[in-house]
């Protein structure tokens, strides 16, 4: 086995036992990156080849030399008798929506594609702070604008390392399909409604939305500022911990992040379920969203396999001593999508007026004649097609005459979708939940081109995901099986304010308990392919 295929504790047990060196570890997944990753995504309109199909494309910007640097660094350290941090010699991959100083941050944006950060975000910097090692910047949907990195103006956009006709997920595509090809162990991603945990069940890897605030949002180029949480993608749940671990906690520069002490996540996460309370709820098992032609409501069952896939986790967990709620009760969850619309959007139209062409990135090259034109004409060149639609639907929608209407509605709406969860994790309850376990996604990926284009069933593939950004908890999705087309199937686990902890021990003991089953065994069709091909 490759080193890029190890888990990345793995890996940092191996380094400082001498058995393999920083250097080393770096080389082989930049062997992998020039395996299987194709050319990186660029503004060109040159199309999409057939080898390009074939390729992953998850990266936009290779820092090679510096990651050499940073590595020679780590092993010059540990030659020395120095520790070079609890993450030392990781690959580790960003997604490009963190400024990361000297190297182009782009956001896939035309708008930002020159923009040279003069600063690094918090969880960038404590990941190099503590001897990780950056291998380059990830493509994502512009602005983070999507589900399944397609509005990228950085073309080609990634593809799943699973099947590449399919979607990673979205936005943090990149992140997870970056991890899922063994590109690098760990990537940092944001998740906004959903945006780390989907393309993580996409992709077949764990994803972590941290509560809101517990890891730092400075440096990050803002979607949602109320929703967005930074959090790691890794192939392991204690690879997830440990990451989490260096990334969060108090931060000077970010007056929203958590002044709260970060536990140990590693520290009993191997103790296992028994007499933890896990709840099942119906309201997780099927997606409701508006007619088209009427608006009315509609509702319908998630596909049979996915549902089972929850079921036998539940089982499982049972099987190791936990008990299982049945039929708890998530009666706002089929609202979260409809506040979403409207929330992050006047969110994020507000986030988008510091794009004018003035201050830093793209200024238009036509003759203006004030600079309410110059404003104009640097947006429509500079803006893709998401960000204008949610320009457009966030001014109207926080307008005197509609904000009550509609914005005001969405945050009493939301505040419903917190108090589910309250009650449902409340310790003097009826529930008393540990966990709610659910699915991640109402499918697997899906095909490229299928649903781009559609705004609104875009959107619902977040359904089962984006009440947890709502009411600010944190969620994990997890690795549950392959469905009938060998497409990756993810299961969700989501906790009370700050009990990430509670979550990674109950995702560990599924891993632990499904660790010899058969799908654990196969390989996304990338890496098959290299093999044939070596």
């Amino acid at each position: 086995m490759e080193t890029c295929d190890l888990n990345a504790l793995e890996l940092t047990r191996l380094l400082k036992k001498r058995e393999v060196s920083a250097a080393e570890i770096v080389e082989n997944c930049l062997r992998r990156i020039a395996a299987v990753d194709g050319r990186p995504g660029a503004m060109d309109n040159s199309g999409i080849s057939a080898e390009d199909r074939q390729r992953v494309h998850a990266f936009i910007t290779l820092t090679e030399s510096e990651a050499r640097a940073q590595a020679a660094e780590i092993d010059k350290k540990l030659a020395a008798g120095e520790d070079p941090g609890p993450l030392a010699g990781m690959p580790f991959t960003v997604k490009d929506i963190f400024c990361v100083r000297g190297t182009f941050s782009t956001a896939a944006s035309r708008i930002l594609a020159n923009f040279k950060a003069p600063y690094t975000a918090t969880p960038v910097k404590r990941m190099q702070d503590d001897g990780a090692i950056m291998l380059g910047k990830v493509n994502l949907d512009e602005f983070t604008y999507g589900s399944s990195n397609e509005s990228s103006a950085f073309q080609p956009s990634p593809r799943n390392p699973w099947k590449t006709d399919h979607v990673p997920g979205g936005s943090s595509g990149g992140s997870a399909a970056s991890v899922a090809a063994g590109e690098a162990p760990l990537s940092l991603g944001t998740d906004t409604a959903g945006s780390i945990r989907q393309p993580a069940a996409f992709c077949g890897v764990v994803g972590v939305k941290p509560t809101y605030g517990r890891v730092s949002r400075y440096g990050l180029i803002a979607f949602a500022s109320s929703l967005d949480c930074p959090g790691p993608v890794a192939r392991s749940v204690r690879d997830a911990a440990a990451m989490l671990q260096v990334i969060a906690g108090r931060d000077a520069h970010d007056a929203t992040a958590s002044t709260m002490e970060v536990p140990d996540y590693l520290e009993g996460i191997e103790d296992g379920v028994k007499g933890m309370r896990i709840g099942l709820s119906p309201d997780y098992f099927r997606i409701t969203y508006p007619d088209p032609a009427s608006g009315e409501l509609l509702s319908q069952p998630l596909p049979l396999e996915i549902e089972k896939a929850v079921r036998d986790t539940a089982g499982k967990l049972a099987a190791m001593g936990a008990e299982i709620v049945e039929d708890v009760p998530m009666p706002n969850t089929r609202f979260g999508i409809p506040a979403y619309f409207v929330i992050s959007r006047v969110e994020a139209a507000s986030n988008l007026h510091r794009y004018d062409g003035v201050k830093y990135g793209l200024r238009t090259d036509m003759v203006s004649t004030d600079l309410r034109q110059m404003y104009k004409h640097t947006r429509n060149e500079g803006f893709g097609l998401q960000p204008k639609l949610r320009i457009l639907m966030g001014m109207y929608v926080s307008a005197a005459q509609y904000s009550e209407q509609y914005y005001r509605r969405a945050m009493q709406v939301r505040s419903l979708i917190r108090t589910d969860f309250v009650t449902v994790f409340d310790a003097k309850g009826k529930y008393r939940l540990d966990a709610l376990l659910t699915p991640t996604t109402p499918t697997t990926a899906f095909k490229m081109e299928a649903v781009y284009g559609d705004s609104v069933l875009m959107q619902y593939a977040d359904q089962l995901t984006v009440p947890a950004n709502h009411a600010g908890i944190p969620g994990i999705s997890l690795p549950g099986g392959l469905d009938g087309d060998r497409l990756p199937i993810g299961i969700q686990l989501l906790g009370a304010d700050y009990h990430e902890k509670t979550l990674f021990r109950i995702g560990r003991a599924y891993e632990m308990a499904t660790e010899n089953e058969p799908w654990r065994t196969e390989t996304p069709e990338v890496l098959q392919r290299m093999n044939k091909n070596p």
